[in-house]
């Protein structure tokens, strides 16, 4: 299944994040429920959750039935989670 779900990606979903600098990984298909993240310029973009529904869901729905919801991961950089904690500590 997973080799299904990446050609989805391959062919369908990657080109268009690449123009944006970005891409997709799985980190897992259970139950029905791909998960993943994305990475490069399109980690973290305000417009994840939008490109979420409107392509990788919607292709990657469309062309395996078996894939019933798709799921955004979203994690925070490590540079990012440091310079919250300095302030909290400094607040």
């Amino acid at each position: 299944m997973l080799d299904k779900i990446e050609r989805v990606l391959d062919e369908k979903v990657r080109p268009t994040l690449r123009l944006h600098g970005g891409d997709i990984e799985v980190l897992s298909f259970e139950d029905g429920v791909l998960r993943f993240r994305f990475l490069g310029q399109c980690s973290g973009c305000p417009s994840a959750t939008l490109t979420t529904e409107q392509l990788v869901e919607e292709e990657v729905c469309s062309a395996l039935r078996e894939v019933k919801q798709v799921v955004l991961v979203q994690k925070v950089s490590d540079s990012l989670l440091a310079q919250a904690r300095a302030i909290l500590n400094h607040g």
